[in-house]
């Protein structure tokens, strides 16, 4: 059974061209340690935080090529069967059919109907974050979209969240919760973003410092795509690694300005 409710951010990972150059680039950006990596898995490597296991980061496998560098985003799941065969019934897309990880627990990687990639884990042994929240760490995820109105059909039905908007005529952005916990954002992507940039999950990670995590990002090769900005919520900037991954980075204790409201 999962330790946390259906449709928590449980766990998170990627697969790299490079994962030589994925583990030197997160252990600078966001002091990562790196544990063994796992042969029978596909040299899957899990990263630490503070001892604590943040993150998964692995190698491309053969027939790979063609996928985007991208960070995967999981939710808890009790009944992965249950939850895929939900998928489906939606209008969602099954990448990767439920699949034991040995006694880890199982997964499924899948899309929205707005083609929204993310993933299933039912955990076994593996109970997914060890640490959140705190820098060097997961903090946040944003769905961020071209197709809002079927990311707000799907994701509530799959996971039962309730949807709050955010009063603010310059963006259409949304709250998702559980149990009235806000659990996750969803942002409607405007002509402002990349034309070719497809409708993704963007995860924050939590930084001490967002302009000198900035300054290691780009010396090492990554790109800033928006920020760094100061919100009510920390400030923070958008980025990807050298290898085309995006996420964000964000100060949680570097606040500035009025929280919006919300309805």
């Amino acid at each position: 059974m999962a330790v946390q409710p259906e449709g928590t951010p449980i766990w998170l990972d990627a697969s790299f061209p490079d994962l030589e150059a994925a583990k030197t680039f997160y252990g600078d950006v966001l002091g990562w340690t790196f544990g063994e990596s796992a042969a029978e898995l596909g040299n899957y490597t899990q990263a630490y935080s503070d001892g604590k296991a943040v993150a998964g980061l692995a190698p491309q496998m053969p027939g790979q090529d063609d996928w985007p560098t991208a960070w995967c985003l999981f939710f808890a799941s009790a009944d992965i069967q249950a939850r895929t065969d939900k998928i489906r019934d939606l209008g969602g897309r099954v990448v990767i059919d439920p699949m034991a990880v040995h006694d880890f627990g199982h997964m499924t990687i899948a899309a929205d109907p707005g083609g929204v990639v993310f993933g299933l884990w039912q955990p076994g042994t593996h109970l997914g974050f060890e640490k959140q929240g705190e820098p060097g760490s997961y903090c946040w995820a944003e769905i961020t979209t071209r197709d809002a109105e079927k990311a707000d059909a799907f994701f509530p039905a799959l996971f039962s969240y309730g949807v709050k908007r955010m009063e603010d005529e310059a963006i259409d952005f949304a709250l998702y919760d559980l149990g009235g916990d806000t659990t996750l954002g969803r942002m409607k992507m405007t002509s402002d973003f990349p034309a070719d940039l497809p409708s993704h999950i963007n995860p924050y990670f939590a930084v001490e410092n967002c302009d000198d995590t900035i300054a290691k990002i780009t010396r090492l090769g990554g790109q800033v795509h928006f920020g760094p900005h100061d919100s009510p919520f920390g400030r923070f900037a958008a980025v990807s690694d050298q290898q085309g991954a995006g996420f964000s980075v964000i100060d949680l204790q570097t606040t500035k300005g009025d929280m919006p409201k919300i309805s």
